[in-house]
């Protein structure tokens, strides 16, 4: 943290970028182990992969609310739901015998992770001026990319002795201690909350939110599978999805007018936090594609070991998490898009030669291509971060985290179902014109990376509309409720 910011400040944002790393390394902490739970649980590709895109699922359906949360609970008391959540979530992940008593484990851990991103985000907005933003926001950065890159290769040395059950077993006592020391952190620092009246939650947007968010994803989960399996046929569930997000837009949009809306729009009328919404949604989107692709592309397909494939993915996250003071620094002084723009046309480089190399490179390959992925990345989302939310006024900090923590979260939740489902249906044609196992399983994971490749182009054409420095945030939300041309993008 920067040491000009007052020791109250500091301790709180440790305290909740702590509490952060541990709930977010469990949002990979199974990536890894996807090809030993597919044989422990009985269940297949479409079925394992719900224990990621459900955990995305859920922060894609809570995080909308802790705008509300946040305003109506002040910060500690926020933490300890966010904790107890988790907790909660982890003893049952813990105790399961069955996969789907560890998916409920995965949805109750999620919706704590949901609460905790935009409750340090926030606060970070509110405590810390504009002009250190960048710093804290790189070494935050540090902490959250660190934490999903060591996710695989916990698993990895973990799996290599125990069982899977184990992954949480270890994981369950850590966030206890974190959860104590937090709660006392918090109290002792004086910690405000946020200032304005505490708004009301709004039932209908909760129903419509969940409907529209869960529909969409269900669908995308189950359209590169046989619809005679599914609950729900997948266009039937998509038609859903699309109409209750409909829906929960029109009725936000009446209740910024006549009240509290659970997800307040206004902060799209800023085209830079727009710009970097986009940016940082299908950027995610393709992370994560790749993300659950690679472990089974290099277990299932090169041999290589739990332990090997999770060490593999390990470096690539840790020089995103390294480089984060370094590029918040530059942030600083240069802006965004001098770090955007170059950070996208890396990251569509690195994903490209990943997909040429399922043609037979040697596998160090794939571990340079993961590193350079990472690196355009780390150019890319600290940057987009803190200029998109420091671009909003004050009273829109708490919706546009949560904003950009939903849609992201979707967005991450679409690119694995929308991998998955490529795969499924490439590897289904090639087996169904007499192609082995591992070829066609092969032959899957190089047209869903492939998929990668092309949401990386859209990357780089988003890259382009980014602001070098926020536009100014004006007046309070409130107060610019008239319509308004926004500024010429440059």
């Amino acid at each position: 943290m920067s040491s000009s910011l007052p020791r109250t400040t500091t301790t709180v944002l440790r305290t909740l970028t702590v509490a952060a790393f541990v709930v977010i390394l469990n949002e990979t902490l199974l990536v890894n182990a996807l090809p030993q739970l597919m044989e422990s649980l009985q269940v297949d590709e479409r079925a394992v992969q719900w224990l990621t895109t459900g955990f995305m699922l859920t922060l894609a359906v809570v995080i909308p609310t802790t705008g509300w949360l946040i305003r109506r609970l002040g910060i500690r008391p926020t933490f300890r739901l966010a904790m107890g959540l988790f907790l909660t979530g982890t003893l049952i992940c813990l105790l399961s015998p069955t996969f789907v008593v560890l998916l409920l484990g995965r949805v109750v851990q999620a919706s704590g992770t949901a609460i905790m991103m935009p409750l340090l985000m926030t606060t970070l907005l509110n405590l810390v001026p504009p002009h250190a933003r960048g710093q804290v926001m790189g070494n935050v950065t540090l902490t959250i990319a660190v934490a999903p890159a060591m996710g695989p290769a916990v698993s990895g040395i973990i799996l290599r002795w125990l069982s899977w059950h184990w992954l949480f077993g270890l994981v369950l006592p850590i966030a206890l201690v974190v959860t104590i020391i937090g709660l006392r952190a918090l109290r002792v620092a004086d910690t405000p909350d946020l200032d304005g009246p505490r708004p009301q939650l709004d039932p209908v947007s909760v129903v419509l939110n969940a409907i529209g968010f869960g529909s969409l994803i269900y669908g995308l989960a189950e359209a590169g599978g046989e619809g005679s399996t599914a609950l729900v046929p997948a266009p039937t569930a998509l038609v859903v999805g699309a109409l209750g997000l409909g829906l929960f837009v029109w009725r936000q949009l009446v209740l910024q007018r006549t009240g509290e809306p659970l997800l307040d729009l206004r902060t799209l009328r800023h085209v830079q936090f727009l710009a970097a919404l986009l940016l940082t949604s299908v950027g995610f989107m393709a992370l994560m594609g790749v993300m659950i692709l690679l472990p089974l592309y290099l277990q299932q397909v090169r041999g290589f070991t739990v332990l090997e494939s999770g060490l593999l993915l390990m470096p690539g996250g840790l020089v995103m998490g390294l480089m984060g003071p370094l590029v918040g620094r530059w942030f600083d002084r240069l802006g965004s898009r001098p770090l955007v723009v170059p950070g996208a046309f890396v990251l569509l480089l690195s994903l490209s030669a990943m997909a040429l190399a399922t043609l037979g490179a040697p596998s160090w390959v794939f571990l340079v291509c993961h590193i350079v992925a990472s690196v355009g990345l780390a150019l890319m989302f600290t940057p987009a971060f803190t200029g998109g939310l420091g671009a909003l006024p004050h009273d829109l900090y708490p919706y546009g985290s949560a904003m950009i923590g939903t849609i992201q979260q979707v967005a991450a939740a679409a690119g694995t179902a929308a991998s998955i489902a490529v795969l499924s249906l490439r590897q289904d044609a090639l087996l169904g014109s007499g192609v082995g196992d591992l070829a066609a399983l092969e032959g899957g994971v190089r047209w869903a990376l492939a998929l990668a490749v092309i949401l990386s182009v859209v990357v780089v054409v988003i890259s382009f509309f980014v602001r070098t420095r926020p536009e100014p945030a004006g007046e309070p939300a409130d107060a610019v409720e008239q319509p308004h041309t926004p500024a010429p993008l440059g």
